[in-house]
């Protein structure tokens, strides 16, 4: 979950959302992301799709079926969806997300991993927003 941190911070420095995620297989990374919706103005371009595909490349399969996704925020439905075609068994998350609570699921969840470090992040980044947006004329 700290190598999914760090892709927030990344997407933080980017301006996007910072959600971050890694697809894990035998204990090495396969896929690693961040959000890029407004880098590539791409309503799809969420850190678990992009994850998701690069390790779909990285194994040359689309069946992820002996991995392991860990994302900072619960996922979305598309992502959500995105994880159950990927036929992913296992997915890890550590701040839940009210809007999408139970869209998720997938075989086993384990919720709330470094849960306080992945919701600071985001409020930390909406509150930094807000306050833009409060300043602007």
């Amino acid at each position: 979950m700290r190598q999914a941190l760090q892709q927030a911070a990344l997407a933080v420095e980017a301006g996007e959302v910072p959600v971050g995620a890694i697809v894990v297989r035998a204990l090495t990374v396969i896929g690693r992301a961040y959000n890029q919706v407004e880098l590539l103005k791409d309503p799809t371009a969420h850190a678990e799709m992009i994850a998701i595909t690069q390790a779909a490349s990285a194994i040359g399969d689309w069946r992820l079926t002996d991995t392991v996704l860990y994302v900072t925020k619960e996922p979305c439905p598309m992502c959500a969806g995105a994880i159950v075609l990927a036929r992913i068994p296992k997915v890890v998350f550590g701040a839940s997300d009210p809007q999408n609570a139970g869209t998720l699921n997938a075989g086993e969840i384990v919720r709330g991993v470094l849960e306080k470090e992945c919701r600071l992040i985001l409020q930390d980044f909406f509150r930094t927003a807000r306050r833009q947006d409060a300043d602007r004329p």
